[in-house]
């Protein structure tokens, strides 16, 4: 981990932060709409029963 006195990376470094946070928050929408798709399935397959 570069140190944040480090101004000599510090571009480089948030580039990359900016990328894997922006990968970060896609998995978590998609996450919590395949979550949100699986469960509404299951509840629709369950309560006819």
């Amino acid at each position: 981990m570069a140190d944040a006195s480090d101004t000599g990376t510090q571009g480089a470094d948030y580039k990359a932060h900016e990328q894997s946070w922006n990968g970060f928050k896609a998995m978590m929408t998609w996450g919590t709409l395949g979550a949100f798709l699986v469960g509404a399935i299951v509840v629709l397959l369950i309560a006819p029963k």
